[in-house]
């Protein structure tokens, strides 16, 4: 032995759903919120890769990345202090930062909050012996399986491991929609804590890829699932104080809550900026999401007085559009176009913008919706002291128009820019109040910008 830490060699495995074999529930009405079985194919690679993945969760103290339906989770069995420590050390991820713990059937839930009772013994009507709070049952029986997380009382004693939860006394418990994910959880016979699977404080991932590019040299394997639906995670609620809050937006709205027995008056209990003190969930209390470059996230249109103000020596801009700031016009008024065009969630576009005189106050996007490229690129190039500066490149990513589309795409397209090499990302803000993603796409925009401005 030569004293040198041992390297860790990083594999994809792909596994398509589709291809490892049949589900067969026990109650078909339950789904997979009741009793339900795997029978593995013995034909392909597909069963076999996620197997190894079973495996690797059950015995390695290395997490196993993995899809789910929001963003890649980097999951490690929940039960085990030294499983649990890998996916803090492969993140670098804050110790007072808790883990969200994943279940497979409501089943596996109740046998960890109540091990000495049959799981498969509550009946409909007689929910007074469920170890599931009562308050919950509407949300399970409309959200589960996807993309919302309740917080439980820890029971005593508990089988999680302590740094799952911290000093906290309550903990996360999801059931992921992802039929990937549920069979992964589900043939390991283990809750899974699983956070997403990115380097703490950057972009969540949304594909094998991003996960590769974060921990590869961390973590033995990543399942390649395909692109995650939602694109943003699990919405996080307390149902234990009344009246019940939401203590982190994701892909359930509080519009959704409130038409759910009592959850009417559900509140908000987050703040958009990094909070203080012991966070009762994850995403709360740390800078989360963001990308290399600068993000300021813009309110209204984005006009050259504005880009002026903080471009600074910056000679490379990304630009991320939503509803009316116009990537598909942005070659226009002579500026070189040195990129395909983009389509929301495709690949950007890229211009390159030379240096011109100033004469104009026009905002970039205006009225009739189209980019005034001119006005960017005598703004961008001369700067507030009118000197020169050369070339600069713009590159235009689309995040589509729709709240649900935006959540699917932002992740993706914060790290796309960054691979694009630009300097400072102006994004276009969407209105919080707008359809049920809009709220946890404003969320995750306000934690990765370092500058929030209105023109």
């Amino acid at each position: 032995m030569d004293g040198r830490a041992q390297e860790i060699r990083t594999v994809v495995l792909p596994v398509d759903i589709t291809r490892i074999g049949d589900f067969v529930f026990k109650e078909a009405e339950k789904g997979f919120l009741g009793v339900w079985d795997i029978q593995l194919s013995q034909d392909g690679h597909d069963a076999a890769n996620l197997l190894q993945a079973v495996g690797k969760l059950q015995t390695s103290s290395l997490p196993v990345a993995f899809p789910t339906e929001t963003v890649y989770g980097l999951g490690a069995d929940a039960t085990r202090g030294d499983a649990v420590a890998g996916i803090y050390k492969a993140k670098q991820r804050p110790a007072d930062n808790p883990l969200i713990v994943h279940f497979s059937s409501l089943p596996q839930l109740r046998r960890l909050l109540s091990p000495s009772s049959d799981p498969e013994s509550v009946p409909p009507n007689g929910m007074s012996q469920d170890p599931i709070p009562v308050i919950y049952h509407p949300l399970i029986s409309r959200f589960w399986p996807g993309p919302l997380t309740i917080l439980l009382p820890l029971p005593s004693p508990s089988p999680l491991a302590a740094s799952v939860t911290g000093t906290l006394s309550t903990f996360g418990a999801r059931m992921p929609s992802s039929r990937l994910a549920l069979a992964l959880i589900h043939l390991a016979g283990l809750p899974v804590a699983a956070p997403s699977a990115n380097a703490s404080t950057r972009p969540s991932p949304t594909t094998a890829a991003h996960v590769l590019h974060d921990l590869s040299g961390r973590i033995e394997l990543i399942i390649d699932g395909g692109r995650c639906d939602v694109g943003v995670e699990s919405t996080v609620v307390d149902g234990l104080v009344d009246p019940p809050v939401i203590l982190r937006p994701g892909g359930v709205s509080i519009e959704m809550l409130r038409q759910c027995p009592g959850w009417e008056r559900v509140e908000v209990g987050y703040r958009d900026g990094a909070e203080t003190g012991a966070p009762r969930a994850p995403g709360m209390k740390y800078k989360h999401y963001s990308p290399t470059a600068r993000v300021i996230l813009v309110h209204g249109q984005l006009s050259i007085q504005l880009l002026t103000k903080y471009l600074g020596a910056a000679s490379n801009i990304g630009l991320a559009t939503t509803k009316t700031w116009r990537a598909d016009h942005l070659a226009a008024s002579g500026a070189s176009d040195i990129g395909p065009v983009r389509d929301a969630g495709g690949a950007p576009r890229r211009f390159r913008v030379q240096r011109a005189t100033p004469d104009s106050t026009q905002d970039i996007a205006s009225n009739d919706g189209r980019y005034h490229t001119t006005a960017i690129a005598q703004s961008c190039v001369n700067g507030e002291d009118g000197n020169a500066a050369g070339l600069v490149d713009v590159v235009a990513t689309d995040l589509g128009t729709a709240p649900a589309a935006i959540a699917q795409n932002l992740f993706s397209a914060l790290r796309e820019l960054d691979d694009q090499g630009v300097d400072v990302i102006f994004v276009e803000a969407i209105n919080a109040t707008e359809g049920h993603a809009a709220a946890a796409v404003m969320n995750r925009l306000r934690k990765a910008a370092e500058l929030e401005v209105q023109s």
